[in-house]
């Protein structure tokens, strides 16, 4: 028998297995249907957990994207420089590398309380992330002592043969010495190597990094100097001091300083400032120059140092910037698992629990981390610590370089990000949909094969959720032919990427409301007849009539009176075309139902109209009014419609406008002696929860009934 004969019924067994498997998890979906999310509180989710470019619903409830600056089509490309360990070859230091270092180099607050140590104890140990000028320190320490020799050494196999390479009255530097629990550093070793340094009298400084298994060994910690300090240094040993304040002021070298480049990055933008000193180069060019520093650094990060744990980190970091740490870092471990499946199948993934770091991984990463308040459905949590990359640019430009630079990548990101899409909390399901988003900005084919339509072809209303979120941000990039796939879901056959399509022209509703109303309404003429009547057997509305009105309740809440206008029309029983009636009544009453969260629950109509009141805006009064009456004399809104309004005379026990805005309102609509009967009996009859009588019911009673 061969092998494959042998291992058949084995893969036989395997695959009726998983075949098994997949029909309970779709049996399993089919039996547990997931609860609709309600539209306005999706929509909340999507500007509470967002990217940058979806902006807080300010200034007219607009959506947009984020500040920032755009300076042409201008292309650096900056190449070549790795990290200071890589740089480094052992052996002697060149004398003019050691005076231009010393030339641009700037001191810590305590660097000569470390000299001093140094000069006593002969070597030392400098603990300092990458990319933080660690080396630059060592060498700088050892050039304050006087030194005129300089040696970088080899790590060696074991720390007892690292006195075979000391030089007499040298100074040496030993880069990146690998401390760990297996290769620990003994204090046996330190004093022997001390005496040796004695006998010979040279000095070592050794660098390692901050999450090195030191034990009780003593270490210094070397942070960075401010950045403008060392910017200064490197622009003001060509041109002098006097060029420095103008230089200072440019807006590509603030904005540069405020992103805290590490300082090989600083070295090279120093040099690009003096270019324009000289007139070498204009403001145009040193601008663009971030950019390109940013794009190169990401660049390095996929093809050289970090680990392929650190590379999913900063990938998923790059999902969840300005999110909270423990998430990027939790979701990360997901991707490295994926990545790794592809890179090696035959290596089980080992995801240390206790490994590197928060602060390491930020450094590698070029992030900062800070505590804020956290928005969740449950509430606000105070003292989250959040990680943000320093420079704005890096998330996107890291996607970009991940999905189009390194394809292989993509069946391992895509099935992450699906996976995200399922996740139980919104911050993490809204990011899926951004990074979906962004994906498709950089190519919208392999965004919508991978992404976008899997979820909108999927079973699940949290999927499409996902696929209409995703395509609302694509569009608010400005992704081309977005508008165009979506009016075609709208109008479409299919209806779970009708209902994603929907929710979509919703969500855009604040900055494209004409063309999401022009389609949502041909979408409501295309639908089968039965389905056009709001009116079923139990008086409740259709799923397709929901699925409308959840869309128009956005467009309504968020863009108010030109949707309020165009929505009025469908109520005039002259309106030529009255399919979209029942949509626009159920959207206006679901409005109704939703309250200002950061305005002690008042309700947003009935502020909307006390607005419109005192603004003088009679038609927006006008229609507001006109839309009530058409629920309270449809016999499928009626009950609810008073029950809204019972409410919201309960809320205007406690606070004072929404008396001030019911008074007009109840009057208008008590002008018909039908309604006027419904709400003089809704007035006398409402309690509180105790079954006390409503004060302001009182009051209002008394403007509709005067004595």
């Amino acid at each position: 028998m061969s092998q494959a004969e042998a291992a058949a019924p084995a893969k036989q067994a395997d695959d009726t297995a998983q075949d098994g498997e997949h029909k309970e998890q779709e049996e399993s979906a089919e039996g547990q249907e997931q609860p609709r999310q309600k539209a306005w509180a999706a929509r909340r989710d999507l500007i509470a957990h967002g990217p940058e470019f979806i902006s807080t619903l300010v200034g007219g409830d607009q959506f947009g994207q984020s500040g920032g600056s755009h300076y042409g089509d201008t292309i650096i490309h900056i190449g070549g420089s790795r990290t200071e360990a890589s740089v480094a070859t052992p052996g002697p230091v060149p004398g003019a590398e050691m005076e231009r270092l010393a030339g641009t180099f700037r001191e810590t607050q305590d660097f000569d309380q470390v000299l001093t140590r140094l000069r006593t104890e002969r070597f030392l140990i400098l603990s300092g992330g990458r990319e933080t000028g660690r080396r630059t320190a060592a060498l700088m320490l050892l050039h304050r002592l006087g030194l005129d020799r300089f040696f970088e050494l080899e790590p060696p196999t074991a720390f007892p043969a690292l006195s075979d390479q000391v030089a007499t009255g040298a100074g040496h530097v030993l880069c990146d010495l690998t401390v760990s629990r297996t290769r620990p550093l003994r204090e046996p070793h330190l004093l022997a190597l001390r005496r040796e340094l004695e006998r010979r009298g040279a000095y070592l400084v050794i660098t390692v990094e901050p999450s090195a298994a030191l034990g009780d060994i003593s270490s210094v910690r070397w942070d960075l100097p401010p950045a403008e300090d060392m910017l200064h240094a490197h622009v003001t040993s060509v041109t002098g001091e006097s060029a420095w304040p103008h230089l200072c002021e440019l807006a590509a070298v603030k904005e540069f300083l405020a992103q805290r480049h590490p300082p090989r990055q600083i070295e090279l933008f120093a040099k690009e400032v003096v270019a324009l000193h000289h007139g070498q180069i204009d403001e145009q060019r040193l601008a663009a120059y971030g950019e390109a520093a940013v794009r190169g650094q990401v660049s390095r990060w996929l093809t050289m140092e970090p680990s392929l744990r650190d590379k999913a980190f900063l990938m998923s970091l790059a999902v969840f910037d300005k999110a909270p740490y423990a998430v990027a870092a939790e979701v990360g471990d997901g991707l490295f698992v994926r990545l790794q499946k592809i890179e090696d199948p035959a290596v089980v993934p080992r995801i240390p629990l206790f490994g590197t770091s928060r602060e390491e991984r930020l450094r590698l990463a070029h992030a900062t981390g800070y505590v804020d308040t956290e928005v969740t459905e449950h509430g606000p949590v105070i003292g989250t610590f959040f990680a943000e990359f320093r420079d704005r640019r890096t998330s996107p430009l890291l996607l970009e370089e991940v999905w189009n630079r390194h394809p292989s990548t993509r069946p391992a990101v895509a099935e992450w990000l699906r996976k995200l899409a399922e996740d139980r909390r919104p911050l993490v399901r809204t990011r899926a949909a951004s990074a979906a988003a962004q994906l498709a900005h950089f190519d919208l084919s392999s965004a919508l094969a991978h992404l976008i339509e899997p979820w909108a072809d999927a079973r699940d209303s949290h999927s499409w959720l996902a696929a209409a979120n995703a395509l609302t941000m694509a569009q608010l990039l400005q992704v081309p032919t977005v508008l165009r796939i979506l009016h075609e879901w709208c109008t479409g056959e299919v209806e779970s990427r009708r209902w994603t399509a929907i929710r979509a022209f919703g969500l855009l509703g604040p900055v494209h409301y004409e063309e999401a109303l022009e389609a949502l309404l041909d979408a409501a003429r295309r639908q089968p007849p039965d389905e056009n009547n709001a009116d079923t057997e139990d008086d409740k509305p259709s799923e397709a009539t929901k699925q409308f009105a959840d869309a128009l309740e956005l467009l309504l809440l968020a863009v108010k009176n030109p949707v309020l206008a165009q929505l009025a029309k469908q109520l005039d029983p002259d309106h030529t075309d009255r399919t979209a009636r029942p949509y626009a009544l159920l959207a206006f009453f679901q409005a109704c139902t939703q309250s200002k969260e950061e305005d002690s629950g008042r309700p947003i109509v009935l502020d909307w109209y006390g607005e419109a009141l005192a603004a003088g805006n009679r038609t927006a009064t006008r229609h507001l009014v006109q839309f009530w009456d058409a629920l309270l004399a449809d016999r499928t809104h009626t009950a609810q419609a008073l029950a809204v309004l019972r409410g919201w005379v309960r809320a205007a026990d406690t606070d004072p406008e929404s008396e001030r805005a019911l008074v007009p309102l109840l009057y208008a609509l008590a002008e018909s002696a039908v309604n006027h009967r419904r709400i003089t009996h809704l007035l006398r009859t409402v309690r509180d929860s105790g079954g006390v009588p409503s004060p302001a019911a009182d009051r209002l009673l008394k403007h509709l009934s005067p004595a």
